[in-house]
C-alpha cells in the first residue's frame, strides 16, 4: 500500500512537470518536544516571463521570528505590542538550512538572506534560467516553530501545531520579483502550485488540511503516523496538527466544509444546516469552488473577527447564538473562498477580495436576516430603543466603522499597500469602505445586476495567474452603459471624501430648481430623492457635479429633497442633505434633545444631555451636574460643551464650557487645524475660586507619505486669562499671590510614541505683563533588547525678563512641584502645604521627586532625570540639576531613590 501511494505522488509530480505546472513536495518529520520539523523539500518552478533569471527568490517566513529586529518584530513594535520583544529566545522561531541544490545537475547552490528582508532567500543559479524553462531544486532544512501567542500560528500552549507559511515557498516573478517580508498580515504572495505534503508525526496527533487526503497510515509499534496530502493549483496550505482535533467535516451538495469554529448552544445538526445554507450562497453568488474541501478554522476567524457588539462576552451578547455562529463561519469562509479562486497579489491588491467579502456578507444578512438591527436584541429593550442606534440595520456598522477613521482624517486609499496601512484601516475601515463602495456602485449601475455581473467575472477568472485589478474595471465597463470611472479613480484610488449638500431650492410657476454643491474635488455621483409627506415619490442620479450643479424638476407635490436617502454611499457629512421646498431652518432640520450620546441622525439638529458625577479636587468635593453637548459617536468638526455642576463641599456652582472647530486638511503634512474657546470656574483652595478663559489655536503635522509613522509635530498658541476670588473663609494668604493675570503661551511639540522607543520634545514660550520665559523639555525612553527600561528626561528654562514680586515664586520654575499658574495640571489639592495631598507629584518642569531647600528658580534652571528598571515595575531613579535665583549663586541639587512605575506616563 505504501509503495502504491508513493508511486501515485511521484506520478502526480511527474504530471506537473510534463505539463509545465509549478510543484512543491514537502516531506517533514515532526518533533513535538523540540517543536521542530525536519524537512526535505523539492520545488519545481517554471519561468513564465520573457527574461532570463540568474537568481531566484524564496520566502522563508518562519525565519521572520528569528530576532528582535526583523520586519515582523518592528511591526509588533509599531503597534505598541511588547509580546514579541519581551519573549524569551526559546519562544521565537527560525530556520536552519542544511543545503540547497539543483536536482538536474546535483550542484550545490549559493544562497543568502536579504539584508532588508531576513525572511527572504536569494538563491544563485548555476546557469541562467531562460524563458519557458524550469528549475527544480532540493532543500534540506529544519524549522523551529514560534510560540502561537505572537500571531496565532506556530506552537500552541497545548503543544499543538498551527502551520501556516511554514515551509519555504517560491516568490512570484512576472517581469519583476514580488517578494515580501512577513508582517503578520497573512498575505504571502506565491504562485499557484501542485502541492504534496507528507508528515511523519506522533501517532496521537491528527493532521487536518483542506488538501486532499492521500494517506493516513499509523505505525503503532513505532508510535508514529504518516499523513500525506495533495492539492492541485494551491496557494494556501494551512495545516493543523493537534492531539484533540475539534474539526468537523460537513458534506454539502457543493463541497466539504472542514471547520472548528464553534458557538455556545448551537447543536451539531443546526451547524450542519447553517453550513449547507452558506455553501449554497457561496456557490450561487461567487461560483463553483474549484477544490473538494474548504477549511475554515478558529485561528483564521481570530485573524479577522466580526468587530463590534459581536465581541461582547456571551452573557452580554445581543445577538442569537445561531446568528453569531453563522456570520463567523460565513465571514471566514468568504475570505478563504475568494482568496483561493482570485489569485491577486494580497499585499498590493487586497482591497478587491476584502471589499467583496464585506459586500457578500452584507448581501447574506439582507437575504436571511433583513430585520436584524445594529444593536441586536438590545434594540427592543426599554430605554435603549429610544436611541437612534436602535433604529439602524445591522449592515449600517460598515458605514460607521469606515466613517470613524475618515472623520479623524486617518483614512487611506484602498489601493495602498497593505503593509502601509495603519492597523484600524487594515483590519476594519479599509475593507468596510470597499464593501460599502460596491453597494454604492450597485445602486448607481441600475441598468445591470451588479451582484450577478461580479459572480460572472469571478467564475471566468477563477485560478487565473495573470489576473489584475484592471480587468474587473474593464469587465464592468463592458456591462453597464453608465460611466463608472469615478469608482476606480476617485473612490478606490484616493482619499477623496464624498460630501454633497443641497445649496438652494428655487420654485417657479411650473418647476423647481435644485442646486447641489459638491464640497470636494471628485466626480462621484449622488442620488436625489423627492419626498412628499415623508414618502418617496421620485429618485434620480446627478452626475458630474464640479462645484455646483442646478437641475430643474417639473413642479409637483414634492415638499422636501434629500440626498442619498438610504445612506448607500459613505458620505463624510450627511447633516446638510435635507432641504424643504418651502420652509425655515427648523423645517429643514428640527431640533432633537436626547439623553446620552447617540449615533448621529442627520435628519435632526441633535443636542445631548448627560448627568455628571465627578471628583476634581478636595475643595469642591463631589460635583453633581449635567453636560450639554453635540458630540456624537462619529467625530464632528464643530463641537460644543456646557457643563454646569454643583460642588457639594464648596457649595458653589462650578463647571466649564468649550467650543472648537477642526479643519481636516488632506494630502499635506499639516493635517489638523483646530481653534476654539474654553472657560472654567472651580476652586483652587478652600473658599477660593479661579476663572479661566482660554482662546486657542493648534496646528498638527504628520508624515503624509507614511501614516504608520506615528510622529506628530504640533504648534499651539493660546491666551490664558486667570482671575481669582477669595472668600472670607479662605485658608490662603492672597496678599502673597500675584494679582490676576493673563499669559500668552506659544508651544512647539515633537512627539514620537512607542513602547520600545519613545521620545518627545517641546519648546515653550510664555509672555505676560511682568515676565517672559522660555523652556525646553526632552524625554527619551527605550526598552533594551535585554528588556531593561531606561528613561532620560532633560529640562531647561530661563526667564527672558522677570519683574514679578521677588518674594513670590508663583511664576518661578519649580524643581519638584510646579505652582501650575496656568491651571493645566490635575492637582487634587494644589494649595496644600502639608498632608497627603501636598505630596502629589506630577512630573513637570524640574521633575525632582524629593522636596529640597531650593524648590524654585526665578532666573534659570536646568535638570536631568534618569531612571532604569530593577525588576518589572520597580525602578531606580536619580535627578541632578542647577538652580539659579536672583542675587544668589547657582546651586547644584540632586536626589535619588526607588519608585514604582505601574503605567508609563
Amino acid at each position: 500500500m505504501k509503495i502504491k501511494i508513493q508511486i501515485t505522488v511521484f506520478l502526480i509530480l511527474c504530471y506537473s512537470i510534463i505539463h509545465a505546472q509549478n510543484a512543491i513536495d514537502v516531506n517533514g518529520i515532526v518533533n513535538v518536544e523540540s517543536k521542530t520539523i525536519s524537512i526535505n523539500q523539492t520545488i519545481y518552478y517554471k519561468n513564465e516571463s520573457k527574461q532570463s533569471l540568474k537568481e531566484i527568490y524564496l520566502h522563508d517566513w518562519i525565519h521572520s521570528y528569528s530576532t528582535k529586529s526583523t520586519p515582523l518584530a518592528k511591526r509588533f513594535e509599531e503597534e505598541f505590542s511588547t509580546k514579541f520583544h519581551l519573549a524569551k529566545d526559546r519562544q521565537r522561531g527560525f530556520t536552519s538550512i542544511t543545503s540547497i541544490s539543483d536536482l538536474y545537475s546535483n550542484a550545490v547552490l549559493d544562497y543568502e538572506y536579504l539584508e532588508d528582508h531576513p525572511d527572504v532567500l536569494k538563491v544563485t543559479l548555476k546557469e541562467p534560467l531562460k524563458p519557458t524553462e524550469s528549475y527544480k531544486i532540493s532543500l534540506t532544512y529544519s524549522i523551529v516553530l514560534p510560540d502561537a501567542t505572537f500571531t496565532d500560528y506556530g506552537y500552541t500552549k497545548t503543544k499543538d501545531f498551527e502551520l501556516k507559511y511554514w515551509y519555504i515557498s517560491p516568490a512570484v516573478f512576472d517581469g519583476e520579483w514580488h517578494y515580501y517580508s512577513n508582517k503578520n498580515l497573512n498575505d504571502l504572495y506565491i504562485p499557484k502550485s501542485n502541492v504534496s505534503i507528507t508528515l511523519k508525526h506522533p501517532i496521537n496527533y491528527r493532521a487536518t488540511s483542506e488538501l486532499d487526503v492521500v494517506e493516513m497510515t499509523p505505525y503503532p509499534k513505532d508510535n508514529y503516523q504518516i499523513s500525506r496530502f495533495f492539492g492541485k493549483d494551491r496557494t494556501d496550505t494551512y495545516l493543523s496538527l493537534s492531539k484533540y482535533p475539534r474539526f468537523r467535516r460537513v458534506q454539502t451538495d457543493d463541497f466539504v466544509v472542514i471547520s472548528n469554529i464553534n458557538e455556545k448552544d448551537v447543536s451539531g445538526s443546526e451547524k450542519a444546516i447553517l453550513t449547507d445554507r452558506i455553501t449554497r450562497f457561496l456557490t450561487k453568488n461567487i461560483g463553483n469552488y474549484p477544490h473538494k474541501n474548504l477549511l475554515v478554522s478558529e485561528v483564521d476567524y481570530r485573524q479577522s473577527p466580526l468587530y463590534g457588539l459581536n465581541q461582547l462576552p456571551d452573557f452580554l451578547s445581543p445577538f442569537p447564538n445561531q446568528f453569531q455562529y453563522e456570520l463567523k463561519l460565513l465571514k471566514t469562509a468568504l475570505k478563504k473562498y475568494l482568496n483561493n479562486i482570485l489569485l491577486l497579489n494580497p499585499r498590493k491588491e487586497h482591497w478587491l477580495t476584502e471589499g467583496l467579502q464585506i459586500y457578500f456578507l452584507s448581501k447574506y444578512v439582507d437575504e436571511y436576516y433583513p430585520d436584524m438591527k445594529l444593536l441586536g436584541n438590545l434594540a427592543d429593550v426599554w430605554g435603549i430603543r429610544a436611541f437612534h442606534a436602535a433604529d439602524l440595520d445591522f449592515n449600517f456598522q460598515y458605514f460607521l466603522y469606515a466613517m470613524e477613521i475618515a472623520r479623524k482624517n486617518r483614512d487611506q486609499p484602498l489601493t495602498a499597500s497593505k503593509d502601509s496601512l495603519i492597523k484600524f484601516n487594515s483590519n476594519i475601515a479599509g475593507r468596510y469602505k470597499a464593501g460599502q463602495g460596491f453597494y454604492y456602485l450597485e445602486d448607481f449601475t441600475d441598468d445591470i445586476n451588479l451582484k450577478e455581473t461580479i459572480s460572472e467575472f469571478l467564475t471566468q477568472n477563477a485560478l487565473k495567474t495573470d489576473i489584475k485589478i484592471k480587468e474587473i474595471e474593464n469587465y464592468l465597463n463592458t456591462k453597464t452603459d453608465k460611466n463608472i470611472d469615478w469608482f476606480f479613480s476617485d473612490y478606490v484610488d484616493t482619499r477623496k471624501k464624498i460630501d454633497f449638500k443641497i445649496k438652494s431650492i428655487e420654485t417657479t410657476e411650473d418647476s423647481i430648481k435644485v442646486t447641489i454643491k459638491n464640497k470636494r474635488d471628485n466626480s462621484m455621483p449622488v442620488s436625489l430623492f423627492r419626498l412628499s409627506n415623508d414618502s418617496i415619490i421620485g429618485k434620480q442620479w446627478v452626475e458630474n457635479i464640479f462645484g455646483t450643479k442646478t437641475i430643474s424638476i417639473p413642479k409637483d407635490s414634492t415638499d422636501k429633497f434629500v440626498l442619498d436617502y438610504y445612506n448607500v454611499m459613505p458620505e463624510f457629512n450627511q447633516r446638510d442633505n435635507y432641504k424643504a421646498v418651502n420652509g425655515s431652518f427648523l423645517n429643514n432640520k428640527p431640533f432633537q434633545i436626547r439623553l446620552f450620546k447617540d449615533v448621529e441622525d442627520p435628519y435632526y439638529n441633535q443636542i445631548f444631555f448627560m448627568p455628571l458625577v465627578e471628583f476634581r479636587n478636595i475643595y469642591d468635593g463631589l460635583t453633581l451636574g449635567t453636560k450639554v453637548y453635540n458630540k456624537t459617536i462619529l467625530r464632528k468638526r464643530l463641537n460644543y460643551r456646557f457643563s454646569p455642576q454643583y460642588a457639594t463641599k464648596s457649595r458653589a456652582l462650578t463647571g466649564s464650557t468649550s467650543i472648537s472647530y477642526t479643519h481636516n486638511l488632506e494630502n499635506q503634512n499639516l493635517f489638523d487645524l483646530t481653534y476654539g474657546l474654553g472657560a472654567s470656574y472651580r476652586s483652587f483652595a478652600q473658599d477660593a475660586f479661579f476663572t479661566s478663559i482660554t482662546p486657542s489655536i493648534s496646528l498638527t503635522f504628520r508624515n503624509d507619505d507614511d501614516f504608520r509613522e506615528d510622529t506628530r509635530d504640533r504648534i499651539s498658541a493660546r491666551y490664558v486669562s486667570i482671575s481669582r476670588e477669595i472668600g472670607e473663609d479662605a485658608i490662603i494668604d492672597f496678599d502673597e499671590q500675584e494679582p490676576d493675570y493673563g499669559v500668552f503661551n506659544l508651544r512647539y511639540t515633537h512627539f514620537k510614541p512607542g513602547l520600545i522607543n519613545f521620545s518627545s520634545f517641546n519648546a515653550d514660550f510664555q509672555l505676560a505683563e511682568n515676565f517672559s520665559k522660555l523652556s525646553v523639555n526632552y524625554e527619551y525612553r527605550i526598552l533594551t533588547k535585554s528588556n531593561r527600561n531606561i528613561d532620560f528626561r532633560f529640562f531647561a528654562g530661563m526667564f527672558l525678563n522677570n519683574s514679578t514680586d521677588p518674594n513670590s515664586d508663583y511664576f518661578s520654575f519649580a524643581l519638584d512641584r510646579p505652582t501650575d499658574y496656568l491651571f493645566d495640571l490635575n492637582y487634587l489639592g494644589r494649595s496644600e502645604a502639608a498632608g497627603l495631598f501636598s505630596q502629589q507629584i506630577i512630573i513637570a518642569e524640574g521633575g525632582f521627586k524629593s522636596m529640597l531647600d531650593t524648590p524654585f528658580a526665578n532666573q534659570w534652571m536646568t535638570t536631568a532625570n534618569f531612571s532604569t528598571s530593577i525588576w518589572r515595575y520597580i525602578q531606580a531613579y536619580g535627578d541632578v540639576g542647577l538652580v539659579k535665583n536672583k542675587f544668589s549663586n547657582a546651586q547644584f541639587v540632586y536626589d535619588s531613590g526607588i519608585r514604582l512605575n505601574l503605567v508609563p506616563d
